[in-house]
């Protein structure tokens, strides 16, 4: 996965371009026969349909873990009305605080297994821009003619597995908190790898190609 940190450097949105430009160049460096998955979390989900259309090579399938669903047709808001008259409370210095103090302290120290990873995390997050969840990312047709899944941790994103449920994509659940990826990393590394283990099988027999 290539890094994201500093697509909001410059506040010049949109930012969905870059980050779709930014995932495609990683796509095309890996090998030529090695099927390629989506796997995206939490707010990444609202950027799954522009990064199949970017991707020069063709996407055999996109599993959104614990994340948010693009709209069945466009385009996806980033964030929503509430969240965002929310947001603009705490913008200073034309940034937003990094993500971690928009939460109560109890509610965000259950969500690291230790705070030496949370340490971690935290130095890694950027303030992003309130622009930034100002943007409204196209949802291009046929960005799902591709196996989709959804894998849920727990509230309140059992919400969002209900969406995918409806949609006809494959739920699966592993029980946890929203990071649960830091907690248990075997344990979402191997659901993730049961639910998309036929995906590439089944790009190679649909011999399909990624929308342009």
């Amino acid at each position: 996965m290539p890094s994201l940190v500093d697509v909001t450097d410059a506040d010049d949105p949109p930012f969905w371009p870059r980050i779709a430009a930014r995932v495609n160049d990683a796509v095309a460096s890996l090998p030529r026969d090695q099927p390629i998955l989506l796997v995206a979390h939490s707010n990444a989900g609202v950027f799954v349909p522009v990064v199949v259309q970017a991707a020069r090579r063709p996407v055999a399938g996109c599993l959104f873990v614990d994340a948010r669903l693009p709209s069945r047709t466009g385009p996806t808001p980033t964030a929503s009305p509430e969240r965002l008259d929310y947001l603009r409370t705490t913008v200073t210095g034309g940034r937003l605080p990094q993500w971690t103090a928009w939460w109560d302290e109890d509610d965000v120290a259950r969500l690291f297994p230790d705070p030496q990873t949370r340490s971690a995390v935290s130095a890694e997050q950027p303030r992003l821009p309130l622009s930034y969840y100002e943007q409204r990312v196209p949802v291009p047709a046929g960005w799902d003619d591709r196996p989709c899944g959804y894998l849920l941790f727990g509230p309140p994103y059992d919400g969002m597995a209900a969406e995918a449920r409806d949609r006809g994509w494959d739920v699966d659940e592993v029980r946890g908190e929203h990071l649960h990826q830091l907690v248990d990393p075997d344990a979402v590394t191997a659901r993730i790898v049961a639910m998309t283990e036929d995906w590439g099988a089944s790009a190679g027999r649909r011999g399909g190609s990624v929308p342009q």
